[in-house]
C-alpha cells in the first residue's frame, strides 16, 4: 500500500479571525453516543469490524454511566484560580487525585458488558477484570495516564480507558469552560494535560477551517493554528499523509525536525468523522507511518501500542 504526501508553507497557516474561542468542551449529553454511532457505522465491512463494534458497546456504556455519574470531589475555586494564574490544567492527570467513583464507574461497566453480545474470550477477561484490587486498577490507570505502556495489561487497556475517560468528562463538565484557562503548554489538554488523540479541522459556522487538537481523556478540544507541529511547534518540514485512494478526509500530519505525526481530520470532507472512532479505524494509516520511521506523538487510549 502507497501513501500520497502534500507539503504546506507556513505562510498557508489560517490567519486568526475575530475572537477565536480557546476551548470547546464535549457535550456531555452526546459525547459518547456519537462516538459508539461513529463505531457502528465504520465497523460495516471493516477488516477490523469485530473490534470497532466491541468499542460501540464500550462507547454505549461509557454514555450511560457519564448520564448517571455521582457527584465527585473537583478543585476548589482557589485551586481553579491558581491554575488560572500560572496556566496549569486543573484537573491534572499528573497532580489530581482519583476518586473512587471511577473504579466503580470500571467495575459497573465491566458487569454490564458481560451481559451484552461478546466473544467468550472477551468475556473470560471481563471475569478476570472483577476481581483487580483497587491497587491493581490504580497502578494500571496510572501507567496508562502516564503512557508506561511496558507495565500495562493490553487486554484491559480499553475498559481501563473507557472507565477514566467518563470520569474526567464528567469533572469537566460539571466545571464548564469558562473555568478554564489557556494552557501553559499548546501540546497539552489545559483541561487535564494529556496529550491529543488527533486535530480536528472544524466546518461550519465561524470556526470554518480553524484546527482544535482533540483531548485523549476528556475530549475537549482546544485551538492551534494549523501548519504547525502539534509537538514541537515547528513550521518547517510539515508534509501530510494518506494511505492510497484516501478521500482526504483522515490524514497523518507529520513533522521532520521531531519525526512524529498525528492524525488530522477534515470534517468539511466528512462532517461525521469523530477523533476515537475514526483513528481506530485508519490504523493502516499508522502502520505507514511507521514504516516511514515516524513515532506517533498522542495516543489513543482505547489501543495499546501493543495490539497492532
Amino acid at each position: 500500500m502507497n501513501f500520497e504526501t502534500r507539503i504546506m508553507e507556513p505562510g498557508q497557516i489560517e490567519p486568526p479571525a475575530g475572537e477565536i474561542p480557546h476551548l470547546h468542551l464535549p457535550d456531555p449529553r452526546t459525547v459518547f453516543s456519537r462516538r459508539a454511532e461513529r463505531f457502528s457505522t465504520l465497523a460495516q465491512g471493516h477488516p477490523m469490524g469485530g473490534f470497532l463494534a466491541l468499542l460501540e458497546q464500550v462507547a454505549d456504556l461509557q454514555q450511560d454511566l457519564l448520564d448517571r455519574f455521582p457527584w465527585v470531589a473537583l478543585p476548589s475555586p482557589a485551586q481553579l484560580a491558581l491554575s488560572r494564574e500560572h496556566g496549569l490544567p486543573p484537573l491534572s492527570i499528573h497532580g489530581w487525585e482519583r476518586d473512587p467513583a471511577w473504579r466503580e464507574g470500571f467495575a459497573s461497566l465491566v458487569e454490564k458488558l458481560r451481559g451484552a453480545k461478546i466473544t467468550a474470550e472477551t468475556a473470560r477477561l471481563l471475569d478476570g477484570f472483577l476481581h483487580l484490587t483497587p491497587e491493581q486498577l490504580e497502578q494500571q490507570a496510572a501507567r496508562l495516564l502516564n503512557s508506561d505502556y511496558a507495565g500495562l495489561d493490553p487486554a484491559l487497556t480499553p475498559f481501563l480507558a473507557a472507565a477514566l475517560q467518563t470520569y474526567w468528562v464528567a469533572m469537566a463538565a460539571r466545571l464548564g469552560e469558562s473555568t478554564f484557562g489557556p494552557g501553559g503548554s499548546p501540546f497539552l489538554c489545559p483541561v487535564c494535560g494529556s496529550r491529543p488523540v488527533a486535530s480536528v479541522i472544524q466546518a461550519g459556522g465561524a470556526e470554518t477551517g480553524l484546527r482544535y487538537l482533540h483531548c485523549s481523556l476528556c475530549a475537549a478540544e482546544w485551538h492551534m493554528v494549523r501548519v504547525k507541529c502539534s509537538n514541537c511547534e515547528s513550521t518547517r518540514g510539515i508534509a501530510y499523509y494518506e494511505t492510497e485512494g484516501g478521500k482526504g478526509a483522515v490524514r497523518a500530519e507529520s513533522c521532520d525536525p521531531c519525526n512524529t505525526y498525528l492524525k488530522i481530520l477534515h470534517r468539511d470532507k466528512d462532517y461525521d468523522l469523530e477523533p476515537y472512532a475514526d483513528d481506530c479505524a485508519t490504523l493502516s494509516l499508522d502502520l505507514l507511518m511507521d514504516e516511514a520511521g515516524k513515532q506517533r506523538s498522542g495516543p489513543n487510549l482505547y489501543l495499546h501500542p501493543g495490539n497492532f
